[in-house]
């Protein structure tokens, strides 16, 4: 039996019923997936609030364990350190903290997001890795010249941080607030960029095998291993950076090269793990209340927000 072309059957209806439907919901997850711009405005201050609050927290738990690792590091040959004074210069570092943490996160979020989305699905960690590096490398400029003073007065060589500041620039020119810039960079990008990337991944591994989102203290436990394993593989990389950040105008290290070859030849090569217990606690411990103190902030501002 013939049919004409205009005669309509059930299951034509239903086919193009299903493809409408299909068009549709693609063309309003076409719309979804183009952010607001507002969005991104809105990630960057979620962050920077959750990331200023998550650092301050952290620094002033844990400023003591630091204060014992900076010294351990300083100190050269068979030397004793110090066990007064491990809160000297908290306050000070404190007022660093706070705009380098908030610098951090809120740069670091909007940028995975953008990540994210441009990368494919498998490149997830790549994305993750990129946007660490590029949060770091954005708050560095903060970060640096707070590390510098705080670990001169861990070290005793200052008593403040005003003072810090008056006499490094004094003495060695406003560079000296940025010493030791290369070593930080060369140890805190690939720290921030592995850190958040094992506890990205982890996390959506761990969210995928519970079926749910996860609690505070699973966050915690998470960022803990993600902050041991980055914390141990990256310590010869801190022990440089405080060598060169500590040695003022003495200029005992021409560069990280230099750095390098002179505590293995005067130290041995074992010097450039000094500090590694102190540091895998601290970092362990402060990744796991920084990323727990990160996650709960985010939904407590994101509560706040009105919602479109």
């Amino acid at each position: 039996m013939a049919i004409n072309s205009k005669t309509e059957l059930p299951e034509d209806r239903l086919n193009f019923e299903a493809l409408k439907s299909h068009h549709k919901s693609k063309a309003i997850a076409s719309i979804s997936k183009q952010q607001n711009p507002f969005d991104l405005l809105r990630i960057l201050y979620e962050g920077a609030v959750s990331g200023a609050a998550a650092g301050v927290v952290v620094e002033a738990a844990l400023y003591p364990i630091d204060t014992i690792k900076t010294r351990l590091q300083a100190v050269r040959g068979g030397g004793q350190i110090i066990l007064k004074g491990l809160y000297s210069g908290l306050a000070g570092n404190l007022v660093g903290v706070l705009p380098a943490s908030a610098i951090f996160i809120g740069v670091y979020e909007p940028a995975k997001r953008k990540l994210l989305d441009s990368f494919p699905e498998n490149l997830s960690a790549l994305a993750h890795l990129t946007a660490g590096a590029i949060g770091g490398a954005a708050s560095s400029i903060v970060r640096v010249p707070t590390e510098v003073v705080k670990q001169r007065i861990q070290t005793g060589q200052f008593s403040s941080a005003p003072d810090a500041v008056r006499l490094i620039v004094a003495k060695e020119g406003f560079r000296g607030l940025y010493a030791g810039y290369g070593s930080f960079l060369l140890r805190d990008l690939p720290f921030d960029a592995i850190q958040f990337c094992l506890y990205e991944q982890l996390r959506m591994g761990y969210k995928l095998a519970a079926k749910r989102d996860l609690k505070d203290s699973e966050n915690a436990m998470i960022g803990a291993f993600a902050g041991a394993i980055t914390g141990a593989i990256t310590t010869p990389l801190d022990v440089i950076k405080t060598r060169l950040m500590v040695q003022g105008s003495a200029k005992q290290y021409e560069g990280i090269l230099h750095c390098v070859k002179t505590i293995a030849r005067e130290e041995g090569a074992s010097t450039l793990f000094k500090g590694i217990g102190p540091r895998v606690l601290w970092i362990g411990i402060g990744g796991s209340i920084f990323f727990g103190v990160l996650e709960r902030t985010k939904k407590l501002v994101a509560a706040k927000q009105p919602i479109d």
